[in-house]
């Protein structure tokens, strides 16, 4: 018999919550196959099992809180795989529990009612009645998820609620938030509460950068297999302009000023989970292809829940992109302890005037939220100008001028 454990979480994260069991009592799993995910406030961390076998116990069910290195299951190496849906709860662990109905509940067809084949089955073990609940998937169908939601809110019910309430027409969703989420609520409440946050903004012709792409990103997708977006161009007129004004590369530490003498900007990126600010390390020595293909994982990872600690932790700075979403303008909140960041909107083309003559150029409205305990109304705006002024002149930043 051998033992699953919750894997040692970095100092930075004292538990996590298990959100998924890929595996049932009585299945066979392989070796480095992941048998759960525990989502902790920063990233999901998988659970691979550490021998082939079969699984005999689930010691903590998901919705349960886990410490480091915690068991939460067992596997035998020897044994064979069975059919055994029960789970095998801890002393502990809390009791199952139909929020909806005491009696045995009857699981109608996929005929009757629109349900996965996995929620289907899931609320069989859970004896749930589906026909309570109001699925949130297309056409209104069941998803494993909304079983998850109405279990866990069963196994905890001093904390939750079935997530699923109709009255007639006028149906309401209730979802826990998940800990992701619940740690961006308290970061951007805290920033408000404790920074002296203040915006700057500032236009910027896209023009010059839209010339370079349209003219040489199918050489440079052949030549780097990466495609040439806007988001290399601002990291590396970002890190330019770090380089001089260097307390808006700082953060505060108590009574003291930390000046950082490297650039990891965190580029915000949308996730299954909420949003996450991957970090580019050195972004100041990579190349325009390095930062785009950087990016490129970075993305790939979030939306598969897949970043490291690691990647996600200690940025100096950080880039948002509210224009992919249609934004014209915004004011950023800044992720402590940074004391910047700058937001990125919509491209639009919008009248200019150029040498005494109105011209349509593709104007991108800029905005730099800092932190005016450490950076003044002066730097701030110098710097966003300096940003400005890189992107609309390119070739600065192949000079270093």
């Amino acid at each position: 018999m051998t033992d699953v454990k919750v894997p040692g979480f970095p100092e930075s994260v004292a538990d996590g919550t298990i959100i998924t069991w890929h595996k049932e009592v009585g299945e066979w799993i392989e070796m480095e196959e992941v048998i759960a995910d525990i989502e902790t406030d920063k990233v999901v961390f998988e659970v691979p099992a550490p021998v082939s076998g079969v699984v005999t116990e689930i010691l903590a069910p998901e919705g349960a809180v886990v410490l480091s290195a915690q068991l939460i299951a067992k596997i035998d190496e020897n044994a064979m795989a069975s059919p055994a849906p029960s789970i095998v709860e801890s002393k502990t662990s809390l009791p199952e529990a139909d929020p909806i109905d005491e009696s045995p509940s009857t699981i109608p067809s996929t005929a009757e009612q629109k349900i996965n084949p996995s929620a289907k089955k899931l609320a069989q073990e859970k004896s749930l009645d589906v026909t309570q609940l109001k699925g949130s998937g297309k056409d209104g169908r069941i998803l494993k998820e909304d079983v998850q939601n109405v279990s866990r809110s069963a196994a905890n019910p001093a904390s939750a609620k079935p997530s699923v309430f109709v009255d007639g027409d006028r149906a309401e969703r209730r979802v826990a938030m998940t800990r992701l989420r619940k740690r961006i609520a308290e970061r951007l409440v805290d920033a408000q509460q404790t920074a002296a946050l203040l915006t700057t903004f500032n236009e910027v012709n896209m023009k010059p950068v839209m010339d370079i792409r349209e003219k040489y990103k199918e050489l440079f997708e052949k030549k780097h297999d990466t495609k040439l977006g806007f988001m290399s161009f601002f990291a590396k007129a970002v890190t330019e302009a770090l380089k001089e004004f260097p307390e808006i590369n700082a953060s505060i530490d108590g009574e003291d000023i930390v000046y950082h003498g490297f650039f990891d900007v965190g580029i915000a990126v949308s996730s299954p989970r909420g949003l996450v600010v991957p970090i580019l390390r050195d972004a100041d020595q990579m190349t325009l292809a390095q930062i785009e293909a950087k990016i490129r994982e970075l993305g790939g990872k979030a939306k598969d829940n897949k970043l490291g600690i690691d990647e996600i932790t200690g940025g100096t700075f950080s880039i948002t992109n509210g224009g992919v979403f249609g934004s014209m303008l915004s004011t950023p909140i800044l992720n402590p302890p940074q004391s910047a960041i700058l937001g990125m909107h919509n491209i639009v083309e919008r009248p200019v005037v150029e040498h005494g003559e109105i011209v349509i150029r593709p104007i991108m409205y800029v905005a730099l939220t800092y932190d005016h305990r450490i950076v003044d109304g002066r730097e701030a705006v110098q710097f966003l100008v300096a940003i400005k002024n890189a992107l609309e002149d390119p070739v600065r930043l192949l000079l270093d001028v």
